[in-house]
C-alpha cells in the first residue's frame, strides 16, 4: 500500500502542478484577469471549500476514506477540464470553486488512509515525508511535460487534457487502494458524524500544540496563496517574457530545491526542531516577498519565487501535516486534518481579501510587501509559541 500511495501522490502532483502552471499563465495572458480578480478567485474558492471541508472530513471518518478520494478525483478532473473551456471571469470563478471543493474530499482522507493501512506508527512520519518529496518530484515532471505540451500546442488544450487525465486517477484509486483497517459506520451515521465532529473539536481545544500550528497555518497559507496568485503578474511586469517555457524552468528549479531541502531536514521536522524549522521557513518567506516586491529585474524576481516555492511552501506544509497527524487518533484523524485545511482556507479568505484590497488600492509591490508582513507574524508566533509547547 505504501508504494501504491506514493505512486498516486506522484501522479496527482504531475497533473495538478503541470495544470496549475499552464492555468496560472492562462488566467493572466488569455483571460486577462487583474491582480485583484486573481486573488479574489482564491478567496471565493476558499470560502466554498471552508464550508465543505469538515463535512467531507466527517464523511471520510464515518463512511470511507478510499471513496472520498475517488469523489475528489472526479470533481477535480471536471473542474480542471472546464477551466480550459472559458475565459470570462464568472465562469473561471465557478471552475475554481469546484476545484477547491474537490480538495476537501482529499485533505485528511489521504493521510488518514495511509496511516491506518500502514498501521506502523514508527514509520508513518517517514512515509509522509517521502510522499511530500514525491509531490515535489512529480510536480517537476508535470511542469516540464505539460509546459512543453502547452508550448507545442495551446494552453487551453493542455488544460483540458490534464483534467481528463486527473479524472482517470479515480480508477487507479478504486482498483489499487485498499481499506482493510477502517470500519465504516453502518447505523446512525448522522449521530455518529456529529459525535466525531465534537470529539475533533475537543481534541483541538485541549491541545495547545495543535492550536499553535492552526494559527500559523492561517497566516502562512494566507500569505503563500496570495503571493502565488500574484507571482506571474509581477514577473511579467518585471520583464519576464510571456512564454510558458520560462515559467516551466522557474517552477522546476523551485521544486528541485524543495525536494533537496526536504531530504536534508526529514529527521529534524519529525522532532523537537519542527517549530524552529517552521519559523525559519517563514523568515525565508519574508525575504522572498520583499525581494519580489522591490526587484528591478526578472532575475531577482525569479530568485524570490524559487525561495518561496522551494523552501517556504514545502517545509511549512509537511511540518503542519506531521504535527497534526502525530497528535490525533485514528477515529477522528481525517476530521482533524480537515480542521487544519479549514484554517488554510480561512487564511486564504481573510488574508486574501486583505491582500486583494491592498493590491487594488495601491500597487502590486505593496501587496507583496503585505504578504511579507504575514510571514513575519508567522515566524514570531512559531518561535515564541513553539518553545512554550515543548
Amino acid at each position: 500500500m505504501e508504494k501504491v500511495f506514493i505512486r498516486w501522490t506522484w501522479m496527482r502532483a504531475v497533473l495538478h502542478n503541470g495544470w496549475w502552471l499552464v492555468t496560472s499563465v492562462y488566467l493572466v495572458v488569455d483571460a486577462g484577469l487583474s491582480p485583484a480578480e486573481l486573488v479574489l478567485i482564491g478567496s471565493v474558492q476558499s470560502a466554498f471549500a471552508l464550508v465543505f471541508e469538515v463535512p467531507a472530513g466527517v464523511v471520510a471518518d464515518t463512511i470511507s476514506r478510499k471513496w472520498s478520494l475517488v469523489i475528489s478525483q472526479v470533481l477535480m478532473g471536471t473542474a480542471m477540464l472546464a477551466t480550459g473551456l472559458f475565459e470570462s471571469f464568472p465562469a473561471l470563478l465557478a471552475t475554481q470553486v469546484l476545484w477547491g471543493i474537490s480538495w476537501t474530499f482529499a485533505s485528511g482522507s489521504d493521510v488518514a488512509l495511509i496511516t491506518d493501512e500502514l498501521d506502523q506508527p514508527g514509520r508513518i512520519n517517514l512515509v509522509l515525508a517521502r510522499a511530500a518529496r514525491a509531490q515535489l518530484t512529480g510536480a517537476a515532471v508535470g511542469l516540464v511535460a505539460l509546459g512543453l505540451l502547452a508550448w507545442a500546442t495551446r494552453r487551453d488544450v493542455t488544460i483540458v487534457i490534464a483534467g481528463i487525465a486527473m479524472m482517470s486517477l479515480a480508477l487507479y484509486i478504486a482498483l489499487r487502494f485498499t481499506e482493510h483497517n477502517f470500519v465504516p459506520t453502518r447505523t446512525a451515521r448522522w449521530s455518529t458524524s456529529w459525535i466525531t465532529f465534537r470529539r475533533g473539536v475537543t481534541l483541538v481545544r485541549r491541545s495547545r500544540a495543535i492550536l499553535l500550528i492552526f494559527a500559523a497555518t492561517f497566516l502562512v497559507n494566507g500569505a503563500s496563496d496570495a503571493a502565488g496568485r500574484l507571482t506571474q503578474k509581477q514577473l511579467l511586469d518585471l520583464g519576464l517574457p510571456p512564454s510558458i517555457l520560462w515559467f516551466t524552468v522557474l517552477g522546476v528549479i523551485g521544486l528541485v530545491v524543495g525536494a533537496i531541502i526536504l531530504r536534508l531536514v526529514t529527521n529534524r521536522i519529525n522532532g523537537s526542531h519542527a517549530a524552529t524549522d517552521y519559523a525559519l521557513a517563514a523568515v525565508v518567506g519574508v525575504v522572498s516577498m520583499l525581494l519580489l516586491a522591490f526587484a528591478r529585474d526578472p532575475v531577482l524576481g525569479a530568485t524570490a519565487v524559487i525561495l518561496l516555492n522551494g523552501i517556504v511552501t514545502p517545509l511549512t506544509r509537511v511540518i503542519s501535516t506531521i504535527w497534526v497527524n502525530t497528535r490525533t487518533t485514528a477515529d477522528i484523524r481525517a476530521t482533524t486534518h480537515s480542521f487544519l485545511a479549514q484554517l488554510e482556507y480561512l487564511g486564504e479568505i481573510v488574508c486574501g481579501i486583505g491582500i486583494s484590497t491592498l493590491a487594488g488600492l495601491t500597487t502590486l509591490p505593496v501587496a507583496l510587501a503585505g504578504c511579507a508582513v504575514l510571514f513575519a507574524a508567522t515566524a514570531v508566533l512559531m518561535r515564541r509559541g513553539g518553545a512554550a509547547t515543548r
